[in-house]
């Protein structure tokens, strides 16, 4: 094979995205995966939000009656490009104290090729439990709970880990909230758990990825290894920014971008990565 070839070999997944399970994303997975190819990809990871408690956020996340027909969905895609894309399940569970019973008996009904964990500040059953007018605090009781979800032992990766300065985002300044950052990424470094750089975070309140630099840095002087996601709602969005991406794990000091399938996370090499992805228009 000569060195061109091996550039141009898949490495990558795009570990990170959604169905209109989610009632809140668009385009069927066949679309997802006709990007991907497009992109270079060797594989993509559906991860839609997982099923909740009656009541429970519903109008952003499937029913559990409909999550065997997301399995079966997925599958069905997964058998179709075969031999052109490597596809599998997921699952992007929200995680708040007391869900742990919730989370273990959903995520034992069927094997899942890559499971986040979330914390989502932003929505109401969250702010209503845990915003009690003090910005700080509220900011503080996130990062808690992304080390408790890191601790828990049921996540692959945790996403989008600073979602919080996109509630308050006028209130977001890094440098006066290390110190209650610094302990939870300690707590976190401690569990193993992967984090992911999610591209999205360019496009809300907060434009910037999700980490930011500073963080990602502190992350890095913990040895936490990190996944890239789109965490694409639409088909055209699947590994957005990839590029953008690894040019901030760079900057940050990695040397390597880790990737999840069937539960297990393995390194490549960001000069590899980077190499083998397709420019935007590409065929």
């Amino acid at each position: 094979m000569t060195m061109e070839e091996q550039e141009a070999t898949p490495v990558l997944y795009d570990s990170h995205m959604h169905t209109p399970f989610c009632k809140h994303a668009k385009g069927d997975p066949e679309e997802y995966a006709v990007v991907a190819v497009s992109r270079g990809l060797k594989g993509i990871t559906f991860t839609c939000h997982n099923p909740g408690p009656a009541g429970w956020s519903p109008r952003i996340r499937m029913a559990i009656e409909e999550y065997e027909l997301y399995l079966e969905t997925i599958a069905r895609t997964r058998e179709a490009w075969n031999g052109r894309l490597d596809i599998h399940v997921g699952l992007e569970c929200d995680y708040m104290p007391g869900m742990e019973p919730w989370l273990e008996k959903l995520l034992n009904r069927a094997p899942l090729s890559h499971v986040l964990g979330a914390v989502h500040p932003q929505l109401k059953y969250y702010r209503d439990a845990f915003y009690n007018g003090n910005v700080t605090n509220f900011q503080q009781t996130y990062y808690e709970h992304l080390a408790q979800a890191a601790e828990t032992g049921l996540f692959d990766t945790l996403a989008h880990p600073d979602l919080v300065k996109n509630v308050f985002p006028n209130h977001w300044h890094v440098s006066r909230l290390l110190d209650i950052i610094r302990p939870a990424l300690d707590r976190i470094a401690a569990t193993g758990v992967a984090m992911e750089l999610n591209t999205s975070g360019l496009h809300k309140r907060v434009r910037e990825m999700n980490p930011g630099l500073q963080i990602l840095t502190e992350m890095k002087e913990r040895d936490i290894p990190v996944v890239i996601g789109s965490d694409a709602h639409e088909p055209h969005r699947v590994a957005a920014d990839f590029e953008m991406a690894m040019g901030f794990l760079a900057e940050a000091g990695y040397e390597t971008v880790s990737i999840v399938v069937e539960r297990q996370r393995r390194e490549i090499p960001l000069t590899v990565a980077r190499e083998s992805l397709k420019p935007w228009g590409s065929t």
